[in-house]
Formats: C-alpha cells, sequence, structure tokens
C-alpha cells in the first residue's frame, strides 16, 4: 500500500512522524509532501522521515496569498505521480489532493474556528478525526477520540524524555526555567488574530527572570535579544519536547506547545486573542482540569506566571494531575495505523465516538 501524509507545519510533522515509521517497518511505501514553514524540513530530516518538498511559506500573512497556487500545482503533480491508495493530512491540501487523485482521505482536526477550512475540506474527506473535546459537528464521517492531535507523540507510550535535556540546555539540575514561546501568526487560520507584542515580550522577560532562567523560541526569529536577561533555545528543534518537559512554567501566545506543555505534565499559560468565551474545545477542557490557564489580559499572565514561579511544588503537583488526566488518552498513533491498514477502516473507529459535540457558551454578538 502506498501512503502520503502531509506536514505543513512542524506540528503535522510531530503528529505523523510515529504512524509513518510504523507504516514503513510493515513493509508499506509512505511518503510526506511537506511544506518548508518553520523547522519543518529540520525536523523530517532530524526523524529520518521520507518527504518531498510542494513548496515553501514565509512567516508573513501575505505569504500564504501568494504561494497558493504554486502549491497547489505542486500537490497534484506529485500525488498523481505517487498514486497513493490513502492520504492522511489537516486541512485542504490534503483534502484536494485526495479529490483531485480519487484517493480516500482522513483528515485530522482540531481548530474550532477554522471554519473556511471546514467548509472547503470536509465534502472531500472519506474520515475525520478530532479530539472528544472539539466542539463542532463535522457530519457523518467525523469520529471523536479521547484525548487530543498531540497524543500520537507525546502519549506515555511513545514518548519519553531525554535525561541530559538539562546538560545541553546548560542549566542546573534544580535550576528553574521557564520556556517562552512566540507566535509569528503567520498561518491562514492567524488572520485576524494577535499575541504578546514586542513590548510586551520584553516586561515578560524582565518579570520572569527575576525567578528563573527564561529561553526563548521565536517563530518569526525576529526577536532582539539585546539588553533582555533571556537565551534563545537554540537546541535542535527536535529537543525542544524534552526542553519542555523539565521546564517549570511556559508561557505562549501560540497553541499547539501549550497543549504539548499540558500532556508533559508542565504547566502553561496561554495569552493571544483567541482566549474567550468562544475558545476551542481542548484549551476550555485542559483548563477546567487546571493544566492551563488562558488568559487574553496580559497583565494578569504575568502576575499569574509570577505566583506559578514562586510555588516549589508546581512540578509535583503538576505529574500528578497529568497522570491522572492521561490515564484513559488514547495513543493517536495506534489509532491512524490501524485506519491505514484496515480493510475500510472499521476497526480502527469501532471505539471511537460519534457523540454530539460538547455544549459551548455561543459566541458574543459583536458590538455595532
Amino acid at each position: 500500500m502506498n501512503y502520503l501524509f502531509f506536514t505543513n507545519t512542524p506540528a503535522h510533522v510531530h503528529l505523523y512522524k510515529h504512524a509513518v515509521a510504523a507504516l514503513d517497518e510493515r513493509g508499506h511505501e509512505v511518503l510526506i509532501l511537506a511544506r518548508d514553514y518553520g523547522c519543518t524540513k529540520e525536523l523530517l530530516d532530524y526523524h529520518d522521515l521520507p518527504y518531498r518538498l510542494y513548496g515553501r511559506l514565509a512567516t508573513e500573512k501575505r505569504s500564504l496569498l501568494y504561494q497558493l497556487p504554486r502549491h497547489y500545482l505542486s500537490i497534484l503533480r506529485q500525488t498523481r505521480r505517487y498514486s497513493p491508495d490513502r492520504i492522511f493530512g489537516m486541512g485542504a491540501y490534503a483534502a484536494h489532493a485526495g479529490a483531485l487523485s480519487r484517493t480516500p482521505v482522513t483528515l485530522i482536526l482540531d481548530s474550532e474556528p477554522t471554519s473556511l477550512d471546514h467548509a472547503v475540506s470536509r465534502p472531500f474527506a472519506d474520515t475525520i478525526l478530532t479530539p472528544a473535546a472539539f466542539g463542532k459537528d463535522l457530519g457523518p464521517n467525523h469520529y471523536r477520540f479521547r484525548g487530543f492531535k498531540e497524543c500520537a507523540y507525546l502519549h506515555p507510550d511513545v514518548f519519553t524524555a531525554r535525561e541530559d535535556i538539562r546538560d545541553q540546555l546548560g542549566v542546573a539540575p534544580d535550576e528553574k526555567y521557564v520556556i517562552c514561546r512566540f507566535n509569528a501568526f503567520g498561518s491562514h487560520h492567524d488572520v485576524s488574530h494577535s499575541g504578546i507584542g514586542p513590548a510586551e515580550r520584553r516586561e515578560l522577560i524582565e518579570r520572569l527572570a527575576d525567578d528563573a532562567t527564561v529561553f526563548i523560541s521565536d517563530e518569526s526569529h525576529s526577536m532582539d535579544f539585546e539588553g533582555i536577561d533571556a537565551r534563545p533555545f537554540d537546541l535542535h528543534p527536535g529537543l525542544l519536547h524534552d526542553a519542555l518537559s523539565e521546564a517549570h512554567l511556559l508561557v505562549a501566545d501560540t497553541q499547539t506547545m501549550v497543549t504539548e506543555a499540558a500532556l508533559l505534565g508542565t504547566p502553561a499559560i496561554r495569552s493571544n486573542s483567541f482566549v474567550g468565551e468562544a475558545d476551542m474545545g481542548n484549551f476550555i477542557e485542559l483548563e477546567d482540569e487546571g493544566l492551563i490557564f488562558n488568559i487574553a489580559s496580559f497583565e494578569q499572565a504575568i502576575e499569574r506566571a509570577e505566583s506559578l514561579l514562586a510555588d516549589d511544588d508546581l512540578a509535583e503537583k503538576w505529574s500528578e494531575k497529568r497522570d491522572a488526566f492521561m490515564a484513559d488518552k488514547v495513543n493517536l498513533t495506534d489509532v491512524i495505523v490501524e485506519l491505514a491498514t484496515s480493510p475500510d477502516g472499521a476497526d480502527a473507529v469501532a471505539g471511537l465516538s460519534h457523540e454530539d459535540p460538547p455544549r459551548r457558551p455561543d459566541p458574543p454578538t459583536p458590538e455595532r
């Protein structure tokens, strides 16, 4: 069998890396069509995954508009050349590649606000998988699993942190350190959204540095480190989850790393314009479980960060909460591989839920 996977962002590489390796070990042909965005290519090389690039994308929002026609042309050509038996992805590229090549498509989705992407991809999907907390009903082919997409690579069955990560970071065994993750807001789903601005970033670092070593992971690579007490996270991006697992705290205006922190047992504060009454289901669930904090106000986010840094028992508390939360969560990689190799996919989705989406508050009516 020939399997085609789409990785448009670094997070997609992590999502599919174990499934690709498992299918390859079983003797199947596997190919990743990848977009050169952020550290996607670096991660593909790091994990020795079979891939071809269909295009690149800068971190500026206008870059996608300019590159979209080229991306689709390259995807169509390479998909036809490869002739896959099943396609896996997270949106329109994968869905449309399946439609044009008449190939069954499985989409793994977790972001409710991307309604346009759902509208143009859902009609062409053979199977749609989402977390149980996903707050939309995407039709009869929509199945829910216990957990999040990050369970494909951070479930205890598949992830063990490196023991030497503190040595690689240059921090002592008992030294508190914080990771700050800043988003470039360059993807299509980030249009009209924002996070922690440049001046706020400097204030955040200054206040956190009083109590901990601060590492910066900046997606846009635009951070000016002159005159601030912080270090760039300059290890290979393939080691970021190892570093995150040992961190005392994550403060971020991005999305994926906050969920990753929760699954690793690291307290996380998320502050961006997505936070609010119509927030995504996974972040609502994780906050309800006491694993993360969704705080739109920058000042309140800093105050929460300072209070968490002052708690010397924080790591033990979060480890216990994380273990309890993960006890019934699925290893999503197993689901992906089973879905790929089952004759009709029925066995893979038999244990998943078809229930209605969780009830969420209606978004506020805009002022006129």
